[in-house]
């Protein structure tokens, strides 16, 4: 790996922390971006520098191409945050950003460098279990619409209804979905960080056995929290899942 990247542009630090203790990196769901992380810095214990990590196609990069296959970005990942691993980090993906968290902790791992002292995932099924819905990134617009609210209630009313903003988010939401659909797991030797897995009771996407599943793929501390709510059950439970992260992140801090 080199590090003569320009590493700013993926990294969003909303309020920099001199000397951290620990980073948390946040991997963001498909469609999303590093503002839904704006706000985490008041419920997180002192110390933690949050990093969302803003993919091309997300945030201030929304006319850059995305990517459409995951390994190339994990790969690429490895490389751009290689400087920001200089003190203890911790990985938090929701959704699709639980493949990126994961993927990247195997890429760091093969190159040598150290891994997450801890991951979050949340939303996501693990990735050795088989997928139960059919691809849908190859859909003509209006069914991929239609699925992408069937299954995920994921497209915001704002941009929905306004057919500019429609435009410009269709071709990133549609890329993160072909680079989900495309992965292909692979076995490997278990992570050696604890995971804590999140998920939501009612979510269509993946159910409480797709969620503990994570658990077999890691010879760490493995838990699992399930509370009410759909695929984005978070945005009414954030204050009770990140008293979770807070308490699993306070042992690396001292």
């Amino acid at each position: 790996m080199t590090t003569n990247v320009k590493t700013e542009e993926w990294v969003v630090r909303f309020q920099h922390i001199p000397q951290p203790r620990l980073r948390l990196f946040c991997f963001a769901n498909a469609g999303g971006g590093p503002a839904q992380f704006r706000a985490w810095r008041q419920l997180l214990p002192e110390g933690v520098e949050i990093c969302p990590v803003q993919l091309p196609g997300q945030g201030s990069r929304f006319r850059e191409k995305p990517y459409t296959q995951l390994l190339p970005l994990t790969e690429r990942l490895a490389e751009v945050l290689t400087p920001y691993l200089d003190v203890p980090f911790a990985f938090w993906g929701y959704s699709m950003g639980a493949l990126v968290s994961f993927e990247l902790s195997r890429a760091l791992r093969l190159g040598g460098y150290p891994g997450p002292r801890q991951m979050f995932i949340a939303a996501r099924r693990a990735p050795h279990v088989p997928p139960s819905d059919s691809p849908i990134h190859e859909l003509p617009e209006p069914a991929f619409i239609r699925e992408m609210q069937r299954r995920y209630n994921g497209i915001p009313a704002a941009i929905l209804e306004e057919a500019e903003m429609l435009a410009l988010f269709l071709p990133m939401l549609r890329a993160n979905f072909e680079m989900i659909e495309t992965y292909t797991y692979l076995d490997g030797d278990p992570l050696d960080c604890p995971i804590s897995a999140f998920g939501g009771l009612q979510d269509p996407t993946v159910n409480t056995a797709e969620i503990a599943a994570w658990g077999e793929l890691t010879s760490g501390v493995f838990r699992y929290f399930m509370f009410p709510g759909d695929h984005f059950f978070l945005q009414n439970h954030q204050p009770a899942v990140l008293q979770v992260v807070s308490r699993d992140l306070t042992p690396f801090l001292a």
